[in-house]
């Protein structure tokens, strides 16, 4: 039997890499015979660069910028030809504020690293996006390319208060004549009850009684620049990046479907005789363009079955069949804390139960 192990990562206990390689190990376990091929992958989000340099080759360059809380963060952008491909996490991801100050923390280190794609060469700039630590809605990254306004555009949320006025002449002319993609991860518009702040704020550290204000600076934000482009597909992505580089002309596409073709996704999913998925919360943003949910839709294509094994799992059945999902597993209702403590030996003790499950 063929088994494609293609997982997302398991936020804040588990690379993609190391969530496929407990995987294949656990059902290596039950299943030795099986044939097992790993394709760790990303939706835009943390491991976007790291998923695409082992599968397209290319130079990474190490470039150092302002994090999302002022402190100097390493990042690394990969350049194949004159593509450059950068991990917007690596400038303003979650990692780096742990959720703290949230109405301060600023992109200002996603456009610097815009900045330095250009300066290495690059004519196009494909973005990942997601896991963010920040709700500014990308004015930090415009901040950094020259834009300027009214109120600070370097000072997170909280900053962009009663903004009116934006001048986004030099920050166009900073990425004049080089093509942008928003790679994200999410279709969440910018402002509003599935927007940025509602949504995930919460899970970057800004309280209940933050998000009506933060949701109305990202409001004042929008209507200083571009009320349409705001309500656009993925203008909420990664804290309303997605809305300032479409502020600047790029085109979104899903993070996953970038990933994938990077990969031959499509062609291994073909060749599988069942597809293994996962992430750490299978749970209602999965369909927004989340990993499991591309995942599912190629094997679906090709008539493969797709299992999620994840973290936890948030949706009923009704839910994961309509995303083409056969069935989902729970690290949680197996082993418990372990999932947190000892995740990789706790999912490759998933792995081998499902493995008991679906391989003859």
């Amino acid at each position: 039997m063929r088994i494609l192990i293609a997982p997302d990562k398991y936020a804040g206990t588990l690379t993609s890499q190391e969530a496929a390689t407990a995987i294949a190990a656990g059902w290596a376990r039950t299943a030795p015979l099986d044939e097992l091929d790993l394709a760790p992958l990303s939706d835009g989000g943390p491991g976007f660069v790291d998923t695409l340099h082992a599968a397209l080759g290319g130079t990474l360059e190490a470039v150092t910028v302002r994090g999302p809380l002022g402190a100097a963060a390493p990042a690394t952008l990969l350049l194949v030809g004159h593509t450059a491909y950068v991990e917007s996490a690596q400038a303003c991801g979650l990692a780096l504020t742990g959720g703290a100050d949230a109405r301060r923390a600023s992109t200002y280190g996603v456009g610097e690293l815009l900045l330095a794609a250009i300066d290495a060469g690059a004519r196009e700039i494909i973005v990942g996006l997601g896991g963010s630590g920040t709700t500014d809605g990308g004015a930090g990254l415009l901040a950094a390319l020259g834009a300027t306004a009214d109120r600070p555009l370097d000072e997170g949320p909280a900053g962009l208060v009663g903004v009116t006025h934006i001048d986004l002449t030099a920050a166009r002319a900073a990425v004049g004549g080089v093509s942008i993609v928003a790679a994200s991860d999410v279709d969440n518009p910018l402002t509003g009850l599935f927007g940025a702040a509602k949504v995930f704020g919460p899970q970057k550290g800004l309280t209940e009684d933050e998000l009506p204000g933060v949701d109305g600076a990202l409001q004042d934000l929008a209507a200083a620049t571009d009320r349409k482009t705001a309500a656009g597909k993925g203008a909420g992505a990664a804290g309303g990046l997605g809305f300032a580089l479409a502020l600047l002309g790029a085109d979104r596409r899903p993070g996953f479907e970038v990933v994938a073709e990077a990969t031959g996704l499509a062609a291994r999913a073909a060749a599988a005789d069942l597809v293994l998925t996962g992430e750490g919360a299978f749970d209602f943003t999965t369909r927004g363009g989340k990993v499991p949910a591309g995942v599912a839709a190629l094997a679906g294509e090709h008539a493969r079955p797709c299992v999620v094994l994840a973290g936890r799992v948030d949706v009923g059945n009704r839910e994961m069949r309509a995303l083409g999902v056969e069935s989902a597993y729970a690290m949680v209702e197996r082993a418990g804390d372990r999932a947190l403590t000892e995740p990789g030996a706790a999912l490759e003790e998933l792995a081998a139960h499902v493995a008991d499950q679906w391989s003859p």
